[in-house]
């Protein structure tokens, strides 16, 4: 192993020399303090290292040892409800070691090295196993199975298997390869954070991940394996939208990246998740959830990192073959980080100061979602569904970091301020936003959902295109100028904006709303629409036809419980009744 000594330190980057054996993205420990570091880049004999921890004190001539390996995560049982920083040190037992803030070169294993799991195989002596097969299991949390897989690069056949209580790094099977090789199986196992973990095929997706809020699941929707970019400005609601998605996303395992976010954001997450009812489960929502906090007060460089952390461990339980959403709350603050070390590395800079590699390496993590067979015999396919916020300056998107975004992601749901100011949640502007999955998704609503969707959804982007040019007219010349087929639209957009579009996260029924109901919600108002117009074609007055008293419950439609769906038949047959008779006495 390298070993030589600081020659420079500049905040969070310091050069060391006689380093000519060292390898990049080596992890190395820096100073008598034994800060965690990886080097970035090589000269000759010498290293310029990124350092994960606070530099103040450090000063040329102390010493710096490489491991030899490059930075890795730790995978096996005890990721679940755990909380880690962006290079996975577990923030809880730093707590009841240290107190309060991470103390400088603190060592603390990432998984529990003490707590017994209980394994039970699924293979016995004399099977053959390959890399990914599983070959047992550990009940985690009562909600999530961890399935114990064969370590990448290991094939042969199993001479013995255990049962019972074991620690992570106890032996708990033994595979001879064809070579001979002896190979001991824990329930540990080790990935570099920079390289993607391998799958036999990835798919095109073809299955939404249904998220329960009507404006994405309606009109923007996203694929189960699939990526999304969330950007807007400061205030728009980035973060609630993401919480929102970590809440009722169809997904089995959550993880959410706080990636330089405010520090109250992030306290909000972790004392939220553990009491978070999960509907899906009847346990809390952390049963099945990983939080990264790598918050702004943080060092810049673990920002860096805690992207690749998420998506590995991402990666890990795709592999198993579950769903996976990961939120990274924000991408934005992770670029920063890259410029910043990119300036200290003397590199010369793209546009805005920006690492001339900036899109490149959000592609890289885009990348690394989608669905996928994984290794192993039996087929299994897991997805991984990216999410990530974007906080331009200003609200600006047409800066770096958001174009370079979009060039990447299918679903782009753009945050307005405007919406934002008017308490329009969530602020998704629809005349922003865009999603090139529909097409993939449309047979999956058609076949799963009703015939209907499609026309509905489609009907439903052009009233509201139809309302924006409306009321243009209006600025211009007033309300008057319009036909009372046009007041109508303006009407009917009016509804699907307030009734159908505007969710309240913080009411119990309105906060997550199933296929099945938005579909019913939908039908109402453009039903509402329909007869509406013929009642106008039968010579009824435009202020009778918009005064109508089932409008108001079309409009408290959305808090209708989910077992209660029957009352949209009685509300329809309400609209039904209600048109016939204004009708009937505008005809007299």
């Amino acid at each position: 192993m390298a070993q030589g000594k600081i020659v420079k330190v500049a905040g969070s980057l310091i050069v060391a020399e006689g380093m000519s054996s060292a390898r990049m993205f080596d992890v190395v420990r820096v100073s008598r303090h034994r800060l965690i570091g990886e080097i970035l880049e090589l000269r000759g004999d010498r290293a310029s290292i990124q350092v994960y921890e606070e530099t103040s004190g450090l000063g040329p001539g102390e010493p710096v040892e490489s491991t030899g390996a490059p930075l890795s995560l730790e995978l096996g049982p005890g990721l679940i409800e755990s909380i880690f920083d962006g290079i996975q040190r577990p923030l809880v037992d730093i707590r009841k070691k240290a107190g309060d803030r991470i103390t400088r070169g603190i060592e603390l294993p990432s998984l529990n090295r003490e707590k017994e799991w209980d394994f039970v195989p699924v293979v016995k002596p004399g099977d053959k196993v390959a890399s990914g097969d599983v070959i047992g299991s550990v009940q985690e949390t009562p909600v999530v199975l961890h399935k114990i897989m064969v370590p990448y690069g290991i094939e042969g056949v199993v001479e013995s298997i255990e049962q019972g209580s074991f620690k992570i790094e106890d032996t708990i099977a033994v595979v001879k390869g064809e070579d001979g090789q002896v190979h001991h199986l824990s329930m540990l196992q080790r990935w570099p954070v920079r390289r993607g973990r391998p799958y036999k095929e990835k798919l095109s997706p073809q299955m939404p991940m249904v998220t329960g809020q009507r404006v994405i699941d309606t009109l923007f929707p996203i694929a189960s394996g699939g990526v999304a970019a969330i950007p807007g400005p400061f205030g728009s609601g980035k973060t609630v939208v993401q919480h929102q998605l970590a809440k009722w996303a169809d997904a089995d395992i959550i993880v959410y990246v706080g990636c330089g976010e405010r520090g109250n954001e992030m306290t909000d997450v972790l004392m939220e998740f553990p009491q978070l009812h999960d509907p899906k489960t009847g346990e809390t929502l952390m049963k099945r959830t990983v939080l990264i906090a790598n918050t702004s007060d943080m060092p810049v460089a673990a920002r860096e990192a805690s992207i690749y952390t998420g998506i590995t461990i991402a990666e890990y339980f795709r592999d198993m073959g579950y769903r996976v959403a990961i939120m990274a709350d924000s991408t934005s603050r992770w670029a920063e980080a890259l410029r910043e070390m990119s300036g200290r590395l003397e590199e010369m800079p793209g546009e805005e100061g920006y690492p001339a590699y900036l899109s490149s390496r959000i592609a890289e993590f885009y990348e690394r979602a989608g669905q996928v067979v994984c290794l192993g015999s039996d087929g299994r396919q897991g997805a991984i569904s990216a999410i990530g916020a974007v906080s331009p300056p200003g609200g600006d998107i047409s800066e770096p970091v958001s174009q370079a975004t979009l060039r990447i992601v299918k679903v782009f749901w753009g945050l307005s301020a405007q919406l934002a100011y008017r308490r329009h949640f969530p602020a998704i502007d629809w005349l922003l936003s865009y999603s090139l999955y529909t097409d993939n998704l449309s047979e999956w609503f058609t076949d799963h959902v009703s015939p209907e969707w499609e026309q509905l959804r489609q009907r439903t982007m052009q009233i509201l295109q139809e309302e924006s040019e409306l009321e243009e007219i209006v600025r211009l010349v007033g309300m008057d100028a319009l036909s009372w087929k046009d007041r109508l639209t303006m009407e009917v957009a009016r509804s699907i904006r307030e009734d159908y579009l505007h969710q309240n996260a913080f009411d119990e029924v309105d906060t997550y709303t199933s296929l099945t109901k938005q579909y019913r919600m939908l039908r109402l108002i453009l039903d509402y629409a329909d007869k509406g117009q013929t009642a106008l074609d039968a010579g009824v007055n435009l202020s009778d036809v918009i005064s109508m008293k089932v409008r108001e419950r079309i409009g408290r439609a959305k808090y209708i419980p989910e077992d209660s769906l029957k009352y949209f038949d009685e509300i329809e047959d309400e609209l039904a009744f209600e048109t016939n008779e204004l009708i009937n006495r505008g005809g007299l």
